[in-house]
Order: structure tokens, then C-alpha cells, then sequence
């Protein structure tokens, strides 16, 4: 009759289970998304600071910022430094709108994110993603941060609340500025909705990438002033110092 497609064309390639690496076009028989070689390959963060997660020499020590002045998040879990390939599927999520990186990704960080609560790392009870500004979010047209804690919340099965922490200010935007003028740029830049209450609860801040953690320490010294008993940090990638 010549109208049933071929077994090997792409209508049959769910049903035969056919993979294809992101990252090298290979086939895969790897359910995540990447190649086991490609897996190996990618910048896995094993030496880092215990609280921030600053690239380091050692495994369990804590850098000399946190040692001085303790940040008012808990913890921050990342299983990448900001690497290749790692940073340019982070852009191409977040500038170019391929928005599969940004669920493959997802995922991973799903699957290092059970795996450290199996071992000693608490849940959170909610998940929030770092709001956008009004200006910054018409122009993206979508929040990453936001996205990327809707999969998580799917994966781990924890509640998200994209709208209890706000930006009512506009600032200009974070990878403009050095060190010290993101942590000015953030001062009164964000807030909670009105009526919130996050008295006694474990919350997870959600993010693509933590380069000084300005954002971060902003966001943590809120919610911790609001009554949150804990502030945890997730997000993709962790760059090393910014000089």
C-alpha cells in the first residue's frame, strides 16, 4: 500500500526508545538527555566552598568571605561550575529562548537534587524563583528563573511560589557590574507580596547561574527578616571569582 512509514523513520523512533545526545547528536541509550561520554565530560563542581559553593582547591572547606561575614542563605547545591558546555547551554536557554536546554537541565539538577536530599541535605517546603523586573521580563519575555523552578517543582515534587518575592524596583541588570556595585544595585530591590508569611518555613531560592551571590544574599537577608527559619540556594552553575 505504501502508506506505512519506514521502521526507521522518526514516527517509530519513541516506540524503539531512540535517544539523541544534546550535546553531540549521537545516539544515547541514557534516559536524561546526554551521552554517558558527555556526561563524564561536563564541568561537575567537586571542589567547592561548604555554604556558597565558590569553586575551591579542596572538597569541605569554606571560603575566607563566608568564614568572615556568613551569608544569610544555608547552603547553596550546584553540580557545575560555569563551564563549557555548561555556559553556552545556559545562554542558549536563556538569551536564544531554546527553552529544551533549559528543561534538560532542569532535570539534571532534579536528579543531584534527590540524590543530596537522600543524603543528608533537608527539603525545602517551598521552591521560589528569583523574579525579573517588569522592563527586563517584556524584553525576555519570559522569567528563567521562574521556568526553571516549575520543572523542579515537578521533579521534586515541591510546591513553587513564583509571585511571594518581587521586584518591584528596576535596576539595571546584574552582568553589567562588578562586585560591589551589584550589591548596591540591589538595596530595596525586592519585596514580599503583600500578606506573605514564610515565619518558621524552609525555602529554596531558584536561579540559572550564582556569580557573587548579590542576588542571593539580597533575597536570603528578606526572607530571613521576614521570619524564615531557613534559606537554601538552587541554581545550574557557580562561577569563580569574578576577577
Amino acid at each position: 500500500m505504501g502508506c506505512q512509514p519506514l521502521w526507521n523513520s522518526q514516527v517509530y523512533n519513541w516506540l524503539k526508545n531512540i535517544q539523541v545526545c544534546l550535546l553531540c547528536d549521537e545516539p544515547s541509550d541514557n534516559p536524561y538527555g546526554a551521552c554517558e561520554a558527555c556526561e563524564r565530560e561536563l564541568p561537575w563542581l567537586d571542589e567547592q566552598c561548604a555554604v556558597c559553593a565558590l569553586p575551591l582547591a579542596m572538597a569541605g572547606l569554606t571560603c575566607a568571605p563566608c568564614r568572615r561575614r556568613p551569608p544569610a542563605f544555608t547552603k547553596v547545591e550546584t553540580p557545575w561550575h560555569y563551564g563549557f558546555p555548561i555556559d553556552s547551554l545556559i545562554s542558549r536557554f536563556k538569551h536564544s529562548s531554546q527553552w529544551p536546554y533549559g528543561r534538560w537541565l532542569a532535570e539534571m539538577l532534579g536528579h543531584w537534587l534527590l540524590h543530596r536530599f537522600n543524603e543528608d541535605l533537608p527539603r525545602p517546603q517551598w521552591l521560589l524563583p528569583v523574579p525579573m523586573g517588569r522592563k527586563r521580563l517584556r524584553q525576555r519575555g519570559f522569567n528563567q528563573a521562574e521556568m526553571l523552578a516549575g520543572w523542579l517543582s515537578s521533579a521534586l515534587h515541591i510546591p513553587c511560589d513564583a509571585s511571594l518575592v518581587q521586584r518591584p524596583r528596576e535596576t539595571q541588570a546584574q552582568q553589567e557590574l562588578g562586585a560591589k556595585a551589584r550589591r548596591s544595585n540591589l538595596q530595596a530591590a525586592f519585596a514580599l507580596r503583600p500578606g506573605a508569611c514564610v515565619k518558621g518555613l524552609h525555602v529554596a531560592l531558584v536561579d540559572d547561574v550564582l556569580t557573587t551571590g548579590a542576588t542571593a544574599q539580597a533575597l536570603a537577608t528578606l526572607l530571613r527578616s521576614a521570619g524564615a527559619a531557613r534559606v537554601d540556594v538552587y541554581c545550574l552553575a557557580r562561577t569563580p571569582k569574578p576577577e
